[in-house]
């Protein structure tokens, strides 16, 4: 994966750190919407193992306030340029499904572009992607904001998937966008069955073609069926990332950083 000139091995999984900028996201909205406390935040993720730093503006989570390009920007500050110039050796991931949005966080130094609408929600993002170069991060989810979380009973989801990643794929890659990371988009407009098949087949997403990035830090399709909270599932998580680790997944998105980073460990010595 080429993230500004630099060359990172994904040979080794690695894991994604979640930093929101928001008021509203569903575990940790209003801890790290303000520059002190989100470079506290980058610090902490950092020496706990994390490589990539996530940063995200606006929440997706559910009957979220929709945001502009212009507020994700205001939010954004000098966060990532901040985080750049204390923490160097940081990758910096920016979720935004907003054109414009990417264009100011290349400006600013992020190394990932990381968008949960598959270039849906703006017919530019894909040019803009192209334009910059760096990697991007396509995932699957239902084609219009308002659709978002509208939940869909697939007759076989991993077929409904992978058709989706060989058509964005071809576009990218006729575009030369080269380095894509797949995200089949736990949380998003799926059922608990369709994600519990997502994690015994994970195997079979992207037919191999291109790493794998599972995002299922604290989603309600772990913890709501067994009537906890999204904080207290801690142990089921860690089983499932270790169960897609060994189907070839290659980056963690997660909020508890030290802990993926044990699940890591304990799969490097059991491969």
């Amino acid at each position: 994966m080429n993230c500004n000139g630099r060359l990172v091995d994904l040979s080794t999984p690695k894991i994604m750190g979640i930093l929101n900028l928001t008021p509203d996201s569903f575990s940790d909205g209003g801890k790290f919407n303000d520059e002190r406390s989100a470079l506290e935040h980058a610090e902490k993720l950092l020496k706990e193992g994390a490589e990539i730093i996530d940063i995200g503006p606006q929440s997706t989570r559910p009957d979220a306030e929709f945001l502009s390009s212009s507020e994700e920007i205001r939010r954004i500050g000098n966060i990532i340029s901040q985080i750049k110039k204390k923490f160097p050796e940081a990758l910096i991931s920016l979720d935004t499904f907003y054109a414009e949005t990417v264009k100011f966080g290349y400006n600013e130094g992020i190394d990932i572009i990381n968008d949960i609408s598959g270039g849906q929600y703006d017919d530019q993002m894909f040019n803009t992607v192209a334009e910059t170069g760096l990697p991007y991060i396509l995932m699957h989810v239902n084609p219009s904001y308002e659709t978002m979380h509208d939940k869909i009973k697939y007759e076989d989801i991993i077929l409904e998937i992978n058709t989706y990643f060989s058509k964005k794929t071809n576009e990218l890659l006729k575009k030369g966008v080269c380095d894509i990371i797949l995200d089949p988009g736990f949380g998003f407009g799926k059922t608990v069955e369709g994600q519990m098949k997502m994690i015994d087949e994970a195997g079979y997403l992207g037919f191999g073609r291109f790493p794998l990035l599972i995002g299922i830090s604290r989603k309600s399709f772990i913890y709501k069926p067994l009537g906890k909270t999204p904080l207290d599932i801690n142990e089921e998580t860690q089983k499932l990332h270790l169960k897609v680790l060994r189907q070839g997944a290659r980056i963690l998105r997660v909020h508890d950083v030290s802990e993926a980073k044990k699940t890591i460990e304990a799969f490097k010595i059991r491969s």
